[in-house]
């Protein structure tokens, strides 16, 4: 890592709400890529509540801007609905900060400019602006607002009664019994009519409450999951529920409008509970809009939590999840090798979350892979070869603070080992909790979907005002039809219809046998990290274990 970039992330702590969206409680959107003559490394907060603010950080690693402006720009509005952009500020070297608003749900971007004399580049970063968390109002603030409320209602019915009673009094003359009478009166029924006009106002208010709980706060879709034995194979079956979304028109979804992303419509991880001794990334096939199948491989039996990625023709990408049981099948060395229908599906069997020892064997690194770094810890891959977590900071990671996660690859020799593009990029990682409350899957550029990204550029580059509909049983066959000719591509012609998405990283080593995440923990807690290259053509997995503070 370079000398600034190691003094960004001790200077750079991450503020990291809870948001149950693209990701299961992890943090907002962490970007690290080259633009023009600029490589960034930026951080996101979207707001948990929207209307509200998103605060932007951008570190500059390459390069010399001299302004950054950031504004959010929605799908739907598009460039011309968007609003000017507001300058962020600059807090140090070649750092730049500021907080932009975001007035609308959906699907959004920020669109950062920089200016300078290496050039004028524009980032798009995509964001989900949903509200995930409601506000209690401190107990300070409200016993004053409730004191101030009480004066205010006692001066009105007092105003009330003086009103209806010294209003019709002559000046002069002097106050009869029925004036005092007239004003107790008034102050009797003005107190009454004020009551109901609060009682009322307190009912449209938890009204509102309700329909905000009901309807705006965010909730992915239910997913209905199946895993069942057919013809000595377990077949995966998922189906997202669709119940009421007919009266719940913010919620709904519709899922023939999804996207390839890494040339994939569907990415499911599979993690078995309690130990998380087994993984599976799996590439479900669609049968029609709503019911997507999967063969297993040969993962053992049991309780497995299910995290499936989706992204929309919006860029709106969202995670499902579930719990499903996998029954234990007896099948043959024969069976076991024809489970998959993906041929970039894979599979882990590993020992039980913080039991694996720091180091898989003797290390022997030639100099090329000492260049690295000294090794935090190891795990043997599944073809000999060794994947090493090089430059750890410490035995035990800090939440919140944002890190680079690197990760070499030797040959059984030791020796670096090339590695090749997996899914259109150098690597993936996919990050879990110990209990589950955090999910993330990782990638060299960051935390957010690649397809995403391109979506929402394309629809800056539009001008057009409103975002036309479309037919979705059309676009799910045009998506499909483009799948089913993509698969029968070689690797190579996949991985150069894939790299127009994968703009902007500039991970590339001298012997490529490197790969980096950038990442935030959230929270303290026992996490294990799963990181998949490809080599020879097969797709390696190893996996860590790492405590948080």
């Amino acid at each position: 890592m370079r000398p600034l970039s190691s003094l960004f992330i001790l200077l750079f702590a991450v503020v990291c709400p809870f948001i149950a969206s693209a990701h299961i409680g992890s943090s907002g959107v962490i970007v690290q890529k080259q633009v023009g003559k600029y490589q960034l490394l930026v951080s996101i907060q979207p707001p948990d509540v929207v209307p509200g603010t998103a605060k932007v950080s951008v570190f500059v690693e390459k390069g010399n801007p001299t302004s950054i402006q950031g504004r959010p720009v929605y799908f739907f509005e598009g460039d011309e609905g968007a609003p000017e952009a507001d300058p962020l500020t600059s807090v140090g070297t070649n750092r730049f900060e500021g907080s932009i608003w975001l007035m609308e749900s959906g699907s959004t971007s920020i669109q950062l400019s920089l200016s300078g004399p290496d050039g004028n580049v524009d980032v798009v970063v995509p964001v989900l602006a949903t509200s995930t968390a409601t506000r209690d109002m401190p107990a300070g603030t409200g016993a004053g607002l409730a004191v101030m409320g009480l004066l205010l209602l006692v001066m009105m019915i007092t105003i009330i009664g003086a009103s209806n009673s010294d209003g019709v009094l002559a000046p002069g003359l002097p106050k009869a019994r029925s004036f005092q009478r007239r004003r107790l009166i008034g102050m009797a029924v003005g107190g009454v009519v004020l009551v109901l006009v609060l009682t009322g106002g307190r009912m449209w208010w938890n009204s509102w409450a309700d329909e905000y709980r009901t309807y705006q706060l965010y909730k992915a879709p239910p997913l209905i999951s199946t895993a069942k034995p057919e013809n000595g194979q377990v077949v995966l079956t998922m189906q997202p529920d669709t119940t009421g979304f007919s009266g719940n028109w913010r919620r709904s979804r519709d899922f023939n409008l999804m996207v390839l992303d890494h040339g994939k419509l569907m990415h499911t991880f599979m993690v078995r509970l309690p130990n998380m001794d087994a993984f599976a990334h799996l590439h479900p096939t669609r049968r029609d809009s709503l019911h997507f199948i999967t063969r297993l491989p040969n993962l053992p039996g049991g309780k497995y939590l299910l995290f499936t990625d989706v992204v929309y023709r919006s860029g709106y990408a969202e995670t499902l999840t579930d719990t499903v049981d996998v029954p234990s099948v007896k099948v043959s060395a024969e069976q076991a090798a024809q489970r998959t229908i993906d041929p970039d599906d894979s599979f882990l069997i590993a020992q039980p979350i913080g039991s694996q020892p720091e180091n898989a064997g003797t290390l022997t690194l030639d100099k090329d892979m000492a260049s690295c770094g000294k090794p935090g810890a190891s795990a043997r891959l599944a073809d000999g070869s060794t994947m090493i977590w090089t430059d750890k900071p410490a035995a035990i990671l800090d939440a919140g603070q944002l890190y680079t996660l690197k990760f070499a690859v030797a040959d059984p020799s030791g020796k670096a080992t090339k590695l090749e593009p997996y899914l259109g990029m150098s690597g993936h990682a996919a990050i879990l909790r110990s209990d589950g409350s955090v999910y993330i899957h990782l990638h060299p550029v960051g935390t957010y979907s690649m397809a995403s990204e391109s979506l929402l550029v394309n629809r800056i580059a539009d001008t057009a005002r409103v975002v036309p509909r479309l037919n979705g049983a059309r676009f799910r066959d045009s998506i499909d039809t483009y799948l089913a000719r993509l698969k029968t591509q070689s690797a190579s012609a996949q991985y150069a219809a894939l790299a127009p998405e994968m703009t902007g990283m500039n991970h590339t080593q001298t012997t490529n046998n490197m790969v980096t995440f950038p990442y935030a923990f959230p929270k303290a807690g026992t996490y294990r990290i799963w990181v998949q290259v490809k080599r020879n053509g097969n797709v390696l997995t190893g996996s860590f274990d790492t405590q948080v503070r």
